[in-house]
């Protein structure tokens, strides 16, 4: 069970992944993480004292409670007006440690347009045409989930998968650790880009049936599910986390 410095590290690092991506407006986003064995979760801080995610450090991170109140922090910061995001995923899913809201530019894109992501890519990374093929919940409004009962729909929404996009707004990944939430996300944008990039080059066309078909057995076989757990939950890939944490010290 890691220790609260180290879930505080990985929170800091996922913060900068994100930053250094530029998968967010800056400062905009926050990432948390349960605190094992409490009704506790680390969140990055916002309020006068707020660090960018690019620039993000343990000492820019807060404790709060499941009600979102502040628990222990610099006198600077504040739990964000979001703080239901995070805290809804974690009384509804047991499984989850980890929570990340940000708002990439070409998915906001793909909400506002009514535009499905499309499973154009197999072996180039077949757990984000797992995403895919999943299906990737939307919450409908553009709001900003400042209270309980948006949390709670953004949860139900959202219900056992590990994205959620948001119209006009931005996205909602989750994870059973860190840098499982982390690679999600950072994989969800990366399926918007080539997308995005297909579209603007002329008719992206999805990758044949019998492909998928292939994928869908190739994950069918790979991994039993846990009960409750969405197929698209992808295998935590430690390769890809050292990699992204090596990356944002360069």
């Amino acid at each position: 069970m890691p220790d609260i410095d180290e879930i505080k590290e990985q929170v800091a690092q996922s913060c900068r992944i994100i930053g250094k991506e530029e998968m967010t407006r800056e400062p905009a986003g926050h990432v948390s993480a349960r605190i094992p064995g409490t009704e506790h979760i680390v969140i990055k801080g916002r309020g006068p004292g707020e660090a960018a995610l690019r620039y993000t450090t343990p000492d820019d991170l807060m404790i709060v409670d499941m009600a979102g109140k502040r628990v222990a922090g610099r006198d600077d910061l504040t739990s964000p007006n979001e703080v239901y995001i995070h805290t809804w995923m974690y009384r509804t899913r047991p499984d989850v440690n980890c929570v990340i809201h940000v708002h990439p530019t070409n998915v906001v894109l793909f909400t506002i347009c009514n535009k499905e992501l499309l499973p154009l890519i197999g072996a180039y990374d077949p757990f984000a045409l797992q995403m895919v093929l999943d299906g990737i919940p939307r919450y409908p409004r553009s709001v900003l989930i400042s209270d309980d009962q948006r949390g709670q729909d953004l949860a139900t929404v959202m219900g056992a998968k590990n994205v959620c996009l948001m119209r006009g707004h931005g996205i909602t990944a989750v994870g059973g650790s860190v840098p499982e939430a982390t690679i999600t996300a950072w994989r969800l944008n990366d399926l918007a880009e080539i997308n995005y990039r297909a579209a603007l080059l002329g008719n992206p066309e999805p990758i044949p049936d019998e492909d998928i078909e292939a994928f869908r057995n190739q994950v069918r076989g790979a991994r039993p599910r846990a009960e409750g757990q969405p197929s698209s939950a992808p295998v935590y890939q430690n390769s890809t986390w050292r990699y992204l944490t090596r990356w944002i010290e360069e």
